[in-house]
């Protein structure tokens, strides 16, 4: 499979249910995705989940979010044909006027080379965590590689 890519001043956008299903999504998501607009909208965000992206940083993600804290993570997706691209992502949660969380919106921007040399062989650590011991051995990974540089995984990836 290939890696796609799109240009730096283009932004992917979606927006998702609060079960992450798709409601909204540009016409470059549309397009880099692979999939038909009515193919996307009403579908859950994860069918373009990569299988090389770690879970345990989608669950990180996921708790932060769902607590209504922005985040940023380097993410891979795989299109419908099973070519794949990677994103820097800002994932934010929409609230209505009292200040629940009624969605989640995600901008997400072509991620610099440099970011993505880091990232790609910690994302291959995790998956290999994961293989041996489960999403538990991958988030213990993260959580100690972290420690040990006295950071979040937000500052982390704000760093490089």
């Amino acid at each position: 499979m290939k890696e796609l890519t799109f240009n730096e001043n283009e932004i992917i956008v979606s927006k998702t249910d609060l079960k992450g299903i798709i409601t909204y999504g540009n016409d470059l998501f549309i397009k880099i995705s692979g999939y038909k607009e009515q193919e996307l909208l009403g579908a859950p965000h994860n069918i373009i989940r990569h299988k090389d992206m770690p879970r345990s940083v989608f669950k990180l993600l996921w708790t932060k979010i769902a607590a209504g804290d922005e985040v940023n993570a380097y993410v891979v997706n795989k299109a419908k044909s099973g070519d794949y691209y990677w994103v820097y992502a800002n994932v934010t949660p929409s609230l209505d006027p009292k200040g629940n969380i009624i969605a989640y919106y995600s901008v997400r921007r072509k991620p610099e080379k440099k970011a993505l040399d880091i990232i790609k062989p910690l994302y291959k650590q995790l998956i290999q965590a994961e293989a041996r011991g489960g999403m538990q051995e991958s988030g213990s990974m993260l959580n100690d590689l972290l420690s040990s540089k006295r950071t979040t995984y937000e500052e982390f990836v704000l760093s490089i």
